[in-house]
């Protein structure tokens, strides 16, 4: 016996990704309902070998429906998600609305799958940031064993984080570049973003953070501690998919970087790749697709006591989106919606 699962925003990158993903795990549905926006109704969209025609999100009675992935962003979010809980439906946002709200758990299924626990509350359960996704994924396991006292991290965030329209500049700019007569002029990103990279993602705030930044620190302490300090650096680049990462850890305790790499290799979600030799290492390009974190560079920090390098990468519509939200659903069906 199976779910009926609605996948709110389905002709967007992630909502398709989410439909994917569901099809790619055998996710036991029954009924599925792919919603959308009025000016996409009817626009086809593929779920495993079925073709699914959008149907109108306003309006749509969630009466019924087990859960519902939610891809449409902050403001549809803010209107739809509530009539989803309320009419029973279990909502799985994966926009930023409800993150920050500590009545809400924000989930990493390989970090803290019992939070999925306290949906109740409001029938809402959130999915973090793409960048702290991946993150805290190989954060965790070494946070068991050495208890992290500070990351500093670089993050090189790919075009796809901004959406289709983000893909669609770094597309148009990269081959206009080689046509002078096109024009080029940076609209969705603040700066050109073929052949550049541009260190700002979101607003700025007033202590000079971008919001972005700001996500990465509230998120890691919702989910793994609120005691770890962090401070970020996040940066745009000329990628269409996969988000990578610079992670500096500071331990409590002296934690050797072979038993690193062992802990990692044994922790859920994570691929190590680390060779110290030409090519022995994941870039983004190789990750696409891909439902893994993957870490390499693991290596001393000889600046501090107890440190650690590493370099993480992963598919950001994947881990960082549309694979999180749908794992949520599975450890959510797992813990608390058993049927059968």
């Amino acid at each position: 016996m199976g779910y009926k699962v609605v996948v709110a925003g389905a002709t967007g990158n992630v909502g398709r990704e989410m439909l994917n993903i569901l099809a790619e795990r055998e996710f036991p549905v029954d009924e599925i309902a792919a919603l959308a926006s009025r000016k996409s109704l009817g626009t086809e969209v593929s779920f495993g070998d079925k073709t699914l025609k959008t149907k109108d999100i306003e309006g749509f009675d969630f009466t019924g429906w087990d859960i519902a992935l939610f891809a449409i962003g902050s403001d549809a979010t803010k209107k739809y998600a509530p009539i989803a809980a309320k009419q029973g439906c279990v909502v799985i946002d994966n926009s930023s609305l409800y993150r920050y709200d500590p009545e809400i758990p924000l989930v990493v299924p390989e970090v803290n799958p019992e939070a999925v626990e306290r949906y109740k509350t409001k029938n809402i359960i959130a999915n973090p940031n793409c960048s702290t996704a991946q993150m805290v994924v190989a954060l965790k396991p070494l946070h068991d064993r050495a208890k992290i006292k500070r990351v500093v991290v670089s993050t090189y965030q790919s075009v796809s984080g901004a959406g289709k329209e983000g893909i669609d500049e770094l597309w148009d700019q990269t081959k206009s570049i080689y046509n002078p007569t096109e024009e080029h002029q940076p609209k969705k990103f603040t700066k050109q973003i073929a052949f550049n990279v541009i260190p700002h993602i979101d607003v700025f705030m007033e202590d000079g953070q971008t919001k972005e930044e700001w996500k990465m620190v509230a998120e890691t302490k919702k989910i793994v501690d609120p005691k770890i300090k962090i401070t970020a650096t996040c940066v745009r680049v000329p990628v269409f998919v996969g988000h990578s990462e610079a992670v500096n850890i500071e331990f409590e305790d002296f934690l050797d970087e072979d038993e690193a790499r062992d802990i990692l290799r044994e922790a859920p979600g994570v691929m190590v790749v680390d060779k110290r030799e030409n090519g022995g290492y994941v870039t983004p390009i190789e990750c696409v697709g891909d439902y893994a974190t993957f870490i390499s560079r693991i290596r001393q920090d000889s600046t501090i006591e107890n440190g650690l390098n590493l370099w993480c990468v992963s598919d950001n519509l994947r881990k960082g989106a549309a694979l999180n939200a749908v794992q949520i659903a599975e450890t959510l069906g797992n813990r608390c919606l058993k049927k059968g």
